[in-house]
């Protein structure tokens, strides 16, 4: 090839790339986004006042005004009449939706933006959210059929089956446990002790699951242990830990397929039921060790194991402290109020819009908010504004009713989710709780 051709075909390919690389450039350089937020930055309000959302969309950084977006706002429940919805154009400063609500309860603002914006954002507001009440009181032998329920529970002896497990810190111990239980499986878990500690030195720790299908978690064991504790994780619904992720997803798939509504015509058949007994069972063998301070005990978990923490905190006496964040299996019978229930939706709703009666008088049984009712334990709890899997209400149906010394943590633009942040103010309330303990 002659060398001026040559020369010229590169250059004809530089420009091009250079022009390429400009154009997405500049492409990449327009970014917009669509904010929704509330006049008030915690979000809550009395009801019967005005909370305004306020909507706009940048581009680049800048306002940007001309274009269309539409909004609805409901009360959780799809569909739900009487609340704004319409079509309005975004100018210099925040366009403001009003809205306002009479009862107790959350509404919530989904706004979206077509092209170029193409965006969908959410937000929530609360009113008077500490005056949600109970949707349907507990029914009236719900005591007495769990105090049958743990009777023969204690029938059943433990057995503890202890395998030693690897893991990295030098000064603790760590199994795999499995404990004999009522409710068709056993509890298993990961369990965590700091080595040589004294007879009743150390409080204890349980650590239980969200939804979905999983082998329990060693590291958690192993944090609690390093902090000092009695420490143990145990996977929701006694499964063998330590399986290949296939194993678990088989699982999902095909046995444990739709647990969460399995059951439900029943309190006898109810899954949860069974989850419910293992965790009083995984409390027995905690305070069964020899190290145990003889006091303290603490329940975390999120979403599902939020559900789980509130209930053993029902449950169990002995539990001192529940961190339940954006908790599950609340305010079964949430429609029955006119409200969005909590999930897994356990109570299905029939086309008149109203709940299906012998499912409802299951679920009752299951329904963290009656064993944050009973629950003495002091707790802290984190609640999503727009969480649409543990809608607020429900959240805030269960936090209402427990009665020890509470914190909860609001967070206005959060779904379903447990960040690092809250991670953080969850173990910090637990220490402090351990701190507090010692003192006694």
């Amino acid at each position: 090839m002659h060398p001026r051709l040559l020369k010229n075909i590169v250059q004809s390919c530089l420009t091009l790339a250079l022009v390429l690389l400009l154009s997405a450039f500049a492409v990449a350089a327009d970014k917009y986004e669509l904010k929704v937020v509330t006049d008030r930055p915690d979000a809550l309000y009395k009801k019967g006042e005005t909370a305004k959302f306020l909507i706009s969309a940048t581009k680049n950084g800048e306002p940007v005004s001309g274009e269309k977006v539409s909004y609805t706002v409901d009360n959780f429940i799809g569909g739900a009449a009487g609340y704004p919805k319409g079509t309005l154009t975004l100018g210099d400063k925040p366009a403001e939706v009003e809205v306002t609500s009479n009862k107790p309860g959350f509404l919530r603002c989904v706004v979206k933006a077509g092209a170029p914006v193409n965006q969908t954002k959410t937000a929530g507001a609360g009113f008077s959210p500490e005056e949600i009440e109970l949707s349907k009181p507990a029914p009236e032998d719900f005591d007495q059929f769990w105090t049958n329920q743990i009777q023969k529970l204690e029938q059943v002896p433990m057995n503890p089956k202890l395998t030693p497990v690897k893991q990295k810190d030098a000064k603790i111990e760590a199994f795999d446990v499995q404990v004999d239980c009522l409710g068709g499986a056993p509890v298993s878990g990961y369990f965590g002790k700091p080595k040589d500690a004294k007879a009743k030195s150390l409080p204890a720790i349980l650590w239980v699951h969200g939804a979905g299908v999983r082998s329990s978690s060693l590291a958690n064991a192993v944090k609690g242990a390093s902090h000092d504790m009695l420490s143990m994780d145990i996977n929701a619904h006694g499964l063998p830990n330590g399986k290949p992720a296939q194993y678990y997803s088989d699982l999902a798939k095909g046995k444990l397929k739709g647990y969460r509504q399995a059951g439900r015509e029943s309190r006898d058949t109810v899954y949860f039921r069974g989850m419910f007994l293992r965790l009083v069972r995984a409390i027995d063998f905690l305070t069964a060790q020899p190290e145990w301070d003889g006091k303290t005990v603490i329940v975390i978990g999120h979403s599902q194991g939020g559900g789980q923490a509130l209930a053993a905190g029902g449950l169990d006496d002995r539990v001192t402290f529940i961190a339940t964040g954006v908790p599950a299996i609340c305010d079964h019978s949430g429609r029955a109020a006119g409200r969005i229930n909590g999930w897994p939706k356990l109570v299905e709703t029939g086309a008149d819009g109203k709940p299906d009666p012998t499912q409802l008088k299951a679920a009752s049984y299951v329904d963290a908010v009656n064993f944050a009712t009973r629950a003495k334990a002091d707790a802290i709890m984190s609640v999503g504004f727009i969480d649409t899997t543990c809608p607020p209400s429900s959240c805030y149906a269960a936090y209402n009713q427990l009665s020890g010394k509470k914190q909860i943590i609001n967070k206005p633009l959060m779904g379903h989710a447990a960040p690092a942040d809250i991670h953080k103010a969850f173990f910090d309330a637990v220490l402090k709780h351990v701190e507090e303990q010692a003192k006694k």
